[in-house]
C-alpha cells in the first residue's frame, strides 16, 4: 500500500477521488489540501508516495505546486487529476506519472493505481527512479505499441498520418492502415512527445511530415490537408505552434 495526498479546491472532487482510490485497497490517503500554501505546509511533514493534483486551484495553478515539490527528497510522484486536457504536455515536462480527467472513471483511476504500484516498487528495489525513465528510453524507439483487438501491434511512428478522437473511439491512421483503439488521445500525445506528432485540435494529433497543404479557414484557423487526403481542422489554441513550426 502506498501513501497519497490529494490537492483540489473542490471538496466534492477530493471526496470522489479519495473514495475511488480507497476502493483499490492499495492507497492510503494521508492528507488533503485546497491551495498551494496549505498543501505544501502539510506535504513537508509527511512521507508521501504520490500527489494527486488538480491544475485549476482557484487563482493558482497546480503546475506551480508540481514545480515546488520536484526538489523534495524523496520526490513524490505526481498524478494530475483535472478537467482540462490542454496542459498534458506541460504536465509530463514536470515528470508527472499520469494525467486523469474529470469526471473520474473508476477503471481509469485503477489503471493509474496499477501504474503507480509498478513505479513505487521499482523505486524500492532500486530498478527505476520513476516511470519517466522508462518513457525516456521508449522515446528512442521509433515504434509505437498499441493494443488492437487483444493484440499488441507495433506501428512505425514515421508512418502515422494522424490520430483522431472520432465517435468515442481513438483512430490511428497510417500510410497503409487504420486502427481503432481504446486508449484516449492524451495517451498518444504523451507517448509521442518530442516526436513529429503534435496536437492541432482537441480531437486530433497530426504528423507534421504528412501535411501537404495548409488552408486558411474562418477566424484565423486553418485546415490541414494530409497525405491521405483527409482534412484536419486546426483550432485557434494550436495555431501559434503550427505557424512557428512552418514559419508563416
Amino acid at each position: 500500500m502506498f501513501k497519497a495526498f490529494i490537492v483540489d479546491d473542490e471538496p466534492l472532487a477530493r471526496d470522489e477521488l479519495a473514495y475511488l482510490l480507497k476502493r483499490s485497497k492499495q492507497v492510503e490517503i494521508v492528507g488533503e489540501g485546497d491551495s498551494i500554501e496549505n498543501s505544501l505546509s502539510q506535504i513537508h511533514g509527511l512521507q508521501i508516495d504520490v500527489i494527486f493534483l488538480d491544475i485549476q486551484l482557484a487563482d493558482e495553478s497546480g503546475l506551480d505546486l508540481a514545480e515546488k515539490v520536484m526538489d523534495l527528497e524523496p520526490r513524490p510522484e505526481i498524478v494530475f487529476a483535472t478537467a482540462y486536457d490542454e496542459y498534458a504536455l506541460k504536465a509530463f515536462d514536470l515528470q508527472a506519472i499520469d494525467y486523469i480527467m474529470k469526471p473520474f472513471d473508476e477503471t481509469r483511476v485503477l489503471q493509474t493505481v496499477e501504474k503507480l504500484e509498478k513505479v513505487i516498487k521499482g523505486k524500492a528495489n532500486g530498478t527505476s527512479s520513476s516511470l519517466n525513465q522508462g518513457l525516456s528510453i521508449g522515446k528512442r524507439n521509433d515504434k509505437l505499441a498499441v493494443t488492437v483487438d487483444e493484440r499488441i501491434v507495433l506501428i512505425a511512428v514515421h508512418e502515422i498520418v494522424y490520430i483522431g478522437a472520432i465517435e468515442g473511439r481513438t483512430v490511428i491512421v497510417t500510410d497503409q492502415q487504420r486502427y481503432q483503439v481504446n486508449d484516449p488521445l492524451i495517451t498518444f500525445e504523451r507517448k509521442l512527445h518530442q516526436k513529429s506528432i503534435i496536437r492541432v485540435h482537441r480531437g486530433y494529433l497530426v504528423n507534421l511530415d504528412k501535411i501537404v497543404e495548409i488552408q486558411p479557414w474562418f477566424h484565423s484557423t486553418y485546415n490541414l490537408i494530409m497525405k491521405d487526403g483527409e482534412k484536419i481542422p486546426v483550432s485557434r489554441t494550436f495555431t501559434k505552434d503550427l505557424k512557428e513550426h512552418f514559419g508563416f
